[in-house]
């Protein structure tokens, strides 16, 4: 339905710029992705897309027009917030048809395009309901349909799943994954939420403190992460890091030894590592195995043990205070305050240098 291109966009709010310079393309009907810890600048991002808050500098299109300098209502865009804002005395269908009557559509139009979208969002049998008499995942499935009455050329979501519970969460994440089929409509959504974030997106735009740090898909960034920050933040449980220094180079081969007494050798072509250098080595929860059978070995005393029958979660506490998550499918036979040894396939696992940027090696 529409292609979005941002070009160089800032935002200072008092003086404080909270976005840098973001640069940023969408193609038409792609599931977009904004994600990222609280207060790294998503949702003020999609503001500025929406037009509720104006731009410091920088241009914004959609389909190849300029649409920064328009007012909200003539942009094409709607959006859906995390809090419902329905009518409390207005039944279903009255909230969802309220922005078709003061464009002053047609009876005809409204009727035919409120009971499209309840079909599509299975809110048909309750369109004589007040809100009142919803669950949370009706109430935001109102919310969604009266954003499809209004046809917008993108539809933007901030965070509209984090009011409900875990298992609503599930389930809307999926009608919301078939509702981007079924409307083939250009979709921008923010979520803190990274698993959200991975199993929803054609796209996902990784934000730090006002800037992009990553786009692609998802599994691009969860093969490939750019840098330490990405590594860390996509992903659950969350990668392991271990602190380590360059003790040797010859080369294109170097030698690293972690804090934890971890070594290992790996060949980098392209690295301007040098003898010294610290490094941070990631290795994901799922790619530590309990022995000694890997390219290192580390040791540490279980601190809790989470089994949850197709898999457990032990955390570990190395002697030098240093954590790390093992991900284990089915049981194992591991108890708290037992000290095991766990392996690393260095051919599984991430290296990010001085600057946190990462390292394309060979094991």
């Amino acid at each position: 339905m529409a292609t979005i291109e941002l070009r160089d966009v800032t935002k200072d709010f008092g003086g404080v710029q909270v976005i840098h310079g973001a640069n940023l393309s969408v193609q038409d009907n792609e599931f977009v992705v904004f994600v990222g810890p609280s207060g790294c600048g998503k949702s003020t991002l999609l503001r500025l897309l929406s037009g509720l808050e104006e731009l410091s500098s920088g241009e914004i299109y959609i389909d190849g027009e300029r649409i920064d300098h328009l007012p909200p209502a003539r942009r094409g865009l709607a959006m859906v917030f995390q809090s419902y804002a329905l009518y409390p005395h207005m039944n279903v269908f009255q909230n969802m048809s309220y922005a078709l009557k003061v464009a002053k559509k047609s009876k005809q139009e409204i009727e035919e395009k409120v009971h499209a979208a309840a079909e599509i969002l299975q809110l048909t049998e309750l369109l004589d309901r007040k809100p009142k008499a919803l669950s949370g995942g009706q109430r935001q499935r109102v919310a969604i349909g009266r954003a499809i009455v209004r046809d917008p050329s993108v539809f933007l979501f901030d965070e509209p799943l984090s009011n409900l519970d875990a298992k609503l969460r599930v389930q809307m994440r999926l009608e919301l994954t078939n509702l981007h089929k079924q409307l083939q409509s250009t979709m921008i959504y923010v979520t803190h939420d990274q698993v959200e974030a991975m199993t929803m997106a054609d796209k996902i735009v990784v934000m730090r403190a006002g800037n992009i740090e990553q786009v692609g898909p998802p599994l691009e960034l969860f093969n490939k992460p750019a840098n330490k920050f990405v590594a860390g933040f996509i992903g659950s449980p969350a990668m392991n890091f271990f602190h380590g220094q360059v003790v040797g180079v010859d080369n294109a081969t170097y030698e690293v030894k972690l804090e934890n007494g971890a070594q290992f050798t790996f060949t980098a072509q392209n690295s301007n590592l040098a003898e010294g250098d610290e490094v941070d080595l990631g290795v994901r929860p799922e790619d530590l195995q309990p022995g000694t059978g890997g390219h290192g070995t580390m040791a540490g005393t279980a601190t809790a043990v989470e089994r949850l029958g197709a898999q457990t979660y032990v955390y570990l506490r190395s002697p030098i205070e240093e954590s790390m998550i093992i991900h284990h499918a089915g049981d194992l036979d591991v108890q708290s305050g037992e000290q095991i040894d766990v392996s690393f396939d260095l051919k599984s696992c991430h290296l990010f240098g001085p600057d946190e940027q990462r390292i394309e090696f060979e094991g």
